[in-house]
């Protein structure tokens, strides 16, 4: 049995740019190109063009996947060592305020152009400037903000707005709620370069020209070398054994594949077992899951079997943009959940970015992939444990309320029987209960045999092809 050709997204317009791809019998990488390209728009509140992320491609004939790594580079290539003074930022979080790090010594060398550039040179068959299309008719249009858009937007209201994002989020004072029009007219521009230039614009032209404008008026450490230095890379993936299926993702901070294999069978657990069972296995570490990363991830399978994962992040965002081109620059540089380590000019930041696929001897049986910083791995684990080992069909399985674990603290959505958290607490876990679904717990996108799947904590949709 085949994988439907579909979509699945964080966001409508991301989705609906797939399928039309998909539609005029593009591949997989040019539904994938066009999806994140408009993800851009319409995503702003999680992604952008001047992010980072990766992608796992799979190639129908060959049976064989590749991770794409287009991640944020260190920049400072070609000037002494020096180190910044970072602009902190209290966000509220909950009762509590979040201390960020912003501003343009944050920004990271971006490689998201370079990674749609990359997976239209590998495997599209489409016009570069047709798989811009559905991401300049929305930077024309406008996009609706979503409910769950909306809701993070109202969170991160003080990064967002504090210079150029208040025209864009907080248009006459007033920020964009569910509904409103999020309009962005400098995209326009910036796209139109994009679709005239090429992605590389962002490395050797008019948008690398803007940027590193920026990075001299605001103590930024891109330099030219930077740019000049950037490249993507493919990579092989991680492998694991999980449900009677082979299960391949992206090698990383997430561990996914190890973390699968230490999950016991889950089918048929009582409430109590499954609960201790993933707050055992999936705990993360005790410093993560205060914080806030702009995350998003889209599924693609076209019809000849090709299937593409893309996972995509600013981090929080700096809170600059590029003068004229309204294009957020990422503030991987200040996001404390990736800094696990010395920083060297030109190195790889680390991720949890696990875009993955699942196999068995019939070939592809589902791809999945998570936004949500640390909550990233325990949303993803999840998701593919409910439908590869407990036999549910991926929306419910997405939809499904989550827990997430620092191995002292569990977070917990609503809809866990009373017995697991009575389980929890027996276990002398601290069980913090949340009132609703929430953003929190990530963002699951799947596309799979038994249909696809959208996460409803970021206002997703999952289309398939006719």
């Amino acid at each position: 049995m085949q994988v439907p050709p579909g979509v699945a997204a964080g966001h409508p317009a991301t989705a609906e740019a797939g399928l039309e791809i998909l539609a005029e019998g593009g591949t997989a990488a040019d539904a994938a190109v066009a999806a994140v390209l408009s993800s851009c728009v319409a995503e702003t509140v999680m992604t952008g063009i001047a992010g980072g992320g990766f992608a796992l491609w799979l190639d129908a004939g060959s049976g064989r996947a590749e991770v794409l790594d287009f991640f944020v580079t260190v920049p400072g290539l070609g000037r002494p060592h020096e180190t910044p003074e970072l602009e902190e930022l209290a966000v509220p979080f909950g009762e509590e305020l979040v201390h960020y790090f912003v501003g343009a010594a944050t920004c990271a060398v971006p490689g998201v152009p370079a990674g749609v550039d990359e997976l239209w040179r590998r495997a599209g068959t489409l016009p570069w400037a047709r798989l811009v299309e559905p991401a300049l008719g929305l930077a024309r249009s406008g996009v609706l903000m979503p409910p769950a858009h909306a809701k993070c937007l109202a969170m991160l209201a003080p990064v967002m707005t504090m210079r150029e994002g208040g025209r864009i989020y907080a248009p006459g004072g007033t920020l964009l709620e569910a509904g409103d029009r999020l309009d962005q007219p400098g995209l326009v521009l910036a796209l139109e370069v994009v679709a005239a230039e090429g992605a590389r614009t962002f490395y050797d032209g008019t948008l690398a020209e803007s940027l590193l404008q920026l990075m001299d008026e605001r103590e930024g450490l891109v330099t030219p070398e930077d740019l000049a230095a950037y490249r993507v890379a493919w990579l092989p993936p991680a492998e694991a054994g999980y449900a009677g299926v082979r299960v391949q993702a992206r090698a990383g901070l997430a561990q996914l594949a190890d973390v699968l294999v230490a999950l016991p069978p889950l089918r048929g657990a009582s409430p109590a077992v499954r609960a201790l069972a993933l707050a055992r296995v999936l705990a993360a570490p005790l410093y993560s899951g205060r914080t806030y990363e702009h995350t998003t991830n889209l599924c693609v399978v076209d019809r000849a079997g090709n299937a593409c994962v893309a996972t995509t992040s600013l981090g929080l965002g700096s809170g600059d943009f590029l003068p004229g081109y309204d294009v957020h620059l990422n503030s991987m540089l200040g996001e404390s959940d990736l800094l696990i380590g010395p920083l060297e000019a030109g190195k790889r930041m680390a991720s949890m970015m696990s875009p993955t696929v699942a196999l068995d001897e019939s070939g592809l049986v589902l791809t999945a992939g998570a936004a949500g910083g640390t909550r990233l791995r325990p949303a993803l684990a999840q998701v593919l444990s409910g439908i590869l080992d407990e036999g549910l069909l991926p929306q419910p399985a997405v939809d499904r309320a989550r827990l997430h674990s620092t191995g002292e603290i569990v977070h917990v959505e609503p809809g866990f029987d009373e017995s697991a958290l009575v389980a929890l607490r027996e276990e002398g876990y601290d069980v913090r209960l949340w009132d609703d679904l929430h953003h929190y717990f990530g963002g699951v996108s799947v596309v799979a045999r038994t249909g696809a799947a959208a996460d409803p904590r970021r206002s997703g949709l999952a289309l398939s092809l006719p």
